[in-house]
């Protein structure tokens, strides 16, 4: 595979790379001779993962809302592993809990990252894209086309990133550039983990139908991603059943209110909603990095 891979020597950036799905999209472009570039906190993970690739590959520690930063991080990429032909925009936070419970700089940061991340690092990198006629993956969510109750700014964040990549498409298609939305479901990744520990967000997801509620491993569902990538789709879903929910998304939102009704209104009785702060390793590392308190 690596031998006939479009991507074979050419150089990809991933970002929010130090762990979870970020590092086995790393992992995956370098098994099909890519130069990865890492992007994201966590100094210290992002240049072991570096070190352990099968092709020579870059940690640049960054954060995405950091324009200058990311100036910086771009420039060191094309310096030191030539100009991207694909960018992955990965980096994301999410938190979960009643919105009046959440706390506003919490709510604020999900979007930041999520949204305002994602055009920041198309931004720097799109002459690059250009140069290359390269393409550009903005990762969404199964929350892009169906809004839960108590993740509103995750919902909103990844609805938001869908809107955006839909846009830049319809603006840089005539310069030859691609972009393409990975649509995923739930991911073994820390932040993941990290909502299984406060149980009204383990309900949320227990109360789905079977399909939806599986977790996929990291490496597989990068593997799909990347097959995308290849083909410079501009959808990928993770698991393949997910295509199936665009052409019924008007039909949840009545769906979703029938659930909750019932169901937040038991989940109250029993222990009152709280928010759960920033989810994961990564919300902790993004705390660490931008002095932020939940």
């Amino acid at each position: 595979m690596t031998g006939s891979s479009p991507l074979r020597n050419r150089t990809v950036v991933v970002t929010g790379a130090a762990r979870g799905l970020g590092a086995a999209l790393a992992r995956e472009v370098a098994r099909r001779g890519a130069r990865p570039a890492l992007l994201g906190h966590e100094k210290d993970l992002l240049e072991d993962a570096a070190a352990r690739m099968p092709t020579p590959a870059l940690a640049v520690e960054v954060d995405v809302t950091d324009l200058p930063a990311l100036r910086a991080a771009a420039h060191e990429v094309r310096r030191r592993l030539g100009s991207p032909s694909v960018v992955i925009a990965n980096a994301g936070l999410a938190l979960g809990g009643p919105l009046d419970a959440t706390a506003p700089a919490d709510w604020r940061r999900v979007i930041d990252v999520n949204v305002t991340g994602s055009a920041l690092t198309a931004r720097v990198f799109l002459p690059d894209l250009y140069a290359t006629a390269g393409y550009y993956l903005q990762i969404a969510s199964l929350a892009s086309l169906g809004a839960a109750p108590l993740m509103s700014a995750y919902c909103a964040s990844k609805a938001g990133a869908e809107a955006f990549a839909h846009s830049l498409r319809a603006e840089v298609a005539h310069r030859g550039v691609a972009v393409g939305i990975g649509y995923l479901n739930w991911t073994d990744t820390d932040m993941v983990r990290d909502a299984d520990r406060h149980a009204v967000l383990r309900e949320l997801r227990a109360g789905m139908p079977a399909p939806a509620r599986r977790v996929a491993r990291p490496d597989t569902v990068a593997a799909r991603l990347v097959d995308g990538v290849e083909r410079r789709r501009t959808a990928v879903y993770a698991p393949p059943w997910l295509r199936l929910v665009q052409p019924v998304r008007a039909a949840l939102p009545p769906v979703v209110l029938r659930v909750s009704r019932r169901d937040l209104r038991r989940m109250e009785a029993e222990e009152p909603l709280v928010s759960t702060g920033l989810l994961g390793a990564g919300g902790e590392a993004d705390r660490a990095a931008t002095g932020g308190d939940s």
